[in-house]
């Protein structure tokens, strides 16, 4: 049917007004995407620059350069050194077993470490660099650093690392870093970042343990640009890290140089305090180790040999170890008594040798006795029956509470490992710890400075600074930080009676300087240098009736690990006392033959402010001390030597 002209115009009409509005449709969807275009081009473009470059774009941290350790004097303990080093990264190298391999004809890694790599890189994120050299050689960096093409996902880098110039002479009381373990990280709740990094550095023990939160500085990072293969294109800007505190110590690099040198091969410890400000001056414990080997990651064989020497080199003698402190525990047992009220400076006992007590017999280290003796004969000639007679008379607990007054089983508040509490016992402790009432003979044991009584070496020298003083003398190590002083501390007096504690003092002299003296031959003769001592021996066995009946064996002819335990503390000078020094010498013998010349010597170092005079020595004693001297490895303290740059 054909349509009529009017349905041919009507219909024509239709078509024209649908394509029209399509036509309209179509131009406001494109105008719509032009103007959306030229926003995203125009008005939004580094919106988008940015988001584009954020995918090419890394920020990792930068390591921060670990604080520097001083000596007194500004002499570098701790210090950091170059070191060059190369890192994989696991989601850049591709088969990194591969690229290993390559390395290894770069650098030498033995099947054993090359296991240790690999095992490291499946333990970390795929992201995390992982350590896999260090300390190369200048030769050894070079050439990975040419051959940094071939080698995907490796980046040499130069570092600083921890150094300690003075070897093993601060070891235990600075301890070492060594690389964050999983176990490290395991015992902080939310650890810092940085030490994620690969080969960071970490305080394991000591004073770099103790002082890890300021010396280990603040982290900085690098912006950088990468390829679609993830190698580094070019460094975009860098933030720099913020360096660790500048620790200065107490310490006197000289001083604890001698210390150590001094004790020579013995197993044994030395502290020597001011006891005007209470700064560690020294605090030596032999034999040493050298820390160096730990930051570098010490070999099997080594550490071997530190743990299997029976002079235990590893363990701080000075703070961790407590030994029966002998006789030079007896000024506490006579000031316990004199301020007790029951005895005074003129009470006298009578030592036939022995006192028996509940049928038991109690000896005095000379077989023959010492007569009726007074409170500072007593100390002179050191007689073990006086001290029991004395115990009897006023009981544990004011013995004990005077040991405590003195530092004596108190825990000082230092920044080192394991710093032991020591044992002042008493009626309640034994209770507590044994379950058990105390007895007489236990104040007997305890009045000599046996039985359950302990202290450090360090507690033996913070007892006989309170002695020289009468003052509640606190050890300190750190004297600066940044090179803002830390307060020196004003210290209460003990409240002991001037009187009282002048008689202990005028006993120590007496030991050292009153004919008949247990320590008379290691006296200092520079009158201005006056030494006032005492000198201890403390048993590590049990002697029978049987060999005391036949005459005590003499520890030369026992083995060296069943022989007396030689103790002695000193302070100086006399009349105005300005050091206190303790020496314990394990399996030494005699306090008097083995202690007593090594502190009179480690004294008269501090006095006189470097290698003790001859004239401090009695005549008969110069030429063997010269020669000794001679002999000895003394290393001058050098101020800013090599250890890095400070942040001051």
């Amino acid at each position: 049917m054909r349509k009529s002209p009017k349905d041919i115009t009507d219909s024509a009409r239709v078509v024209s007004r649908r394509v029209v509005m399509l036509g309209a449709i179509q131009a406001a969807v494109i105008g719509t995407l032009g103007w959306r275009l030229r926003s995203m081009q125009l008005e939004h473009a580094d919106e988008y620059r940015l988001l584009s470059d954020g995918n090419s774009i890394k920020i990792p941290l930068l390591p921060p350069v670990r604080g520097l350790i001083h000596d007194r004097n500004g002499v570098v303990i701790g210090g950091n050194e170059q070191n060059y080093r190369a890192t994989i990264t696991r989601e850049l190298a591709g088969n990194v077993s591969d690229v290993i391999a390559k390395l290894r004809h770069l650098v030498p890694l033995t099947d054993e470490e090359t296991a240790d790599i690999l095992e490291d890189v499946k333990k970390r994120k795929a992201s995390t660099a992982v350590s896999i050299g260090d300390h190369l050689t200048w030769s050894e960096f070079s050439s990975i650093a040419v051959n940094a093409p071939a080698l995907p996902g490796v980046r040499p880098e130069s570092v600083l690392s921890r150094v300690y110039p003075r070897h093993g002479d601060f070891a235990h009381v600075l301890g070492y870093v060594g690389r964050v373990s999983d176990y490290d990280l395991s015992k902080m709740e939310d650890p810092d970042p940085v030490l994620m990094l690969p080969g960071f550095q970490f305080g394991k023990v000591g004073m770099e343990n103790k002082l890890e939160d300021i010396l280990r500085g603040k982290a900085g990072n690098r912006r950088i640009e990468v390829n679609a293969a993830g190698r580094e294109m070019r460094e975009l800007s860098r933030q720099e890290g913020q360096q660790g505190a500048t620790v200065q110590t107490t310490l006197d690099a000289g001083l604890q140089n001698y210390a150590v040198q001094r004790l020579g091969d013995e197993s044994a410890a030395a502290v020597v305090i001011d006891v005007t400000n209470g700064d560690i001056m020294a605090i030596a414990s032999n034999p040493v180790f050298d820390p160096n080997l730990f930051v570098r990651g010490i070999s099997g064989p080594d550490y071997r040999a530190l743990m299997e020497h029976d002079h235990r080199p590893l363990a701080d003698k000075t703070v961790q170890g407590v030994y029966p402190p002998g006789s030079t525990f007896k000024m506490v047992t006579l000031l316990a008594g004199l301020e007790s009220g029951l005895v005074n400076e003129g009470t006298s006992f009578f030592c036939n040798g022995a006192l028996e007590v509940a049928g038991r017999k109690f000896h005095c280290w000379s077989r023959g006795g010492h007569g009726h003796i007074s409170a500072v004969e007593s100390l002179m000639k050191s007689c073990d029956v006086y001290y029991y007679e004395l115990a009897r008379t006023i009981g544990i607990d004011r013995v004990a509470a005077m040991a405590r007054r003195l530092g004596i089983g108190v825990e000082h508040d230092l920044p080192m490992s394991a710093v032991a509490t020591g044992i002042a016992p008493d009626r309640a402790w034994k209770e507590e710890r044994y379950g058990k009432p105390w007895v007489v003979g236990d104040s007997l044991n305890a009045s000599i400075g046996q039985g359950f009584v302990l202290a450090s070496p360090l507690q033996l020298a913070v007892m006989t600074a309170r002695v020289a003083t009468g003052r509640e003398v606190k050890p300190r190590l750190v004297r600066a930080i940044d090179g803002i002083p830390e307060p020196v501390p004003e210290f209460a007096e003990l409240g002991l009676d001037p009187r009282n504690l002048r008689t202990a003092q005028r006993g120590m002299d007496a030991v050292m300087n009153a004919t008949g003296g247990t320590a008379a031959k290691s006296r200092i003769v520079t009158e201005e240098w006056r030494m006032a001592g005492k000198t201890g021996t403390s048993q590590v066995r049990n002697i029978t009736a049987a060999e005391r009946a036949r005459g005590v064996t003499r520890n030369e002819q026992l083995p060296w690990d069943r022989r007396d335990h030689a103790l002695f503390v000193c302070f100086a000078p006399f009349d105005a006392p300005k050091y206190a020094v303790s020496v314990v010498v394990e399996h030494g013998g005699g306090g008097s033959a083995v202690a007593a010349p090594v502190a009179r010597d480690i004294l008269l170092y501090a006095l006189s402010g470097g290698v003790p005079p001859l004239s401090a020595y009695p005549d008969s004693q110069r030429g063997a001390i010269e020669e000794m001297h001679r002999n000895m490895r003394l290393i001058a303290p050098v101020a800013n030597n090599s250890g890095g740059r400070t942040r001051a």
